[in-house]
């Protein structure tokens, strides 16, 4: 059980680590759009993303797939930047089924992305490669992920109840404020 617990908290310190903010900015802007009353949808984008990501943790500990880290540094903040920057431009609109099915591969695939940055310090803890450390970390980051996306729900409920934003200018300011951290971070790890 106190194996369980290591990967579980390792997930949760993970996703939950200030200093590593990069996946808090993707969940904010993929929950962004999305209020309590559409939690099954967010819900499934999560749980695909974590799938994304533990999919790609369990490539590269199987040495199935290996990326450049520098790749993945810089890429890292191009998926936060193609998620807001995809709000800016349906914020306010109805989105259909059809966008939403590739919006769930991209959510999958923006997981394998985030994934592969944590791939060789996972592979190095788990020196055994086996399957059930992963399953464990991958709920710690299920976990995390949850606690962030009903922090961002609070805080967008108070914001657009209190304070009267509507969701349209809710999901623009929040995005464009998630751009403008996420620009430094992609100068700093430029690869061209």
């Amino acid at each position: 059980m106190s194996d369980f617990w290591l990967y579980f908290n390792l997930g949760l310190h993970h996703v939950l680590d200030w200093k590593a903010y990069d996946h808090i900015l993707f969940l904010i802007v993929l929950c962004a759009a999305y209020n309590f009353s559409s939690w099954k949808r967010l819900l499934i984008l999560v749980t695909l993303f974590t799938v994304g990501h533990t999919l790609s943790l369990l490539l590269a500990n199987y040495n199935i797939v290996s990326v450049s880290g520098k790749v993945i540094e810089f890429l890292i903040p191009v998926t936060i930047l193609v998620t807001a920057i995809f709000n800016l431009f349906t914020a306010g609109k109805e989105k259909k089924l059809e966008k939403m099915g590739v919006f769930y591969i991209a959510t999958v695939f923006f997981g394998l992305i985030h994934g592969m940055g944590f791939a060789s310090f996972f592979t190095a803890l788990d020196s055994d490669g086996g399957i059930l450390p992963l399953l464990e970390f991958a709920l710690g980051i299920e976990a995390a992920q949850i606690i962030v996306v009903m922090i961002i729900l609070i805080i967008a409920f108070i914001f657009q109840s209190i304070f009267r934003f509507n969701k349209k200018d809710w999901v623009l300011v929040v995005s464009s404020l998630v751009i403008g951290m996420v620009i430094p971070m992609l100068i700093e790890n430029w690869i061209f």
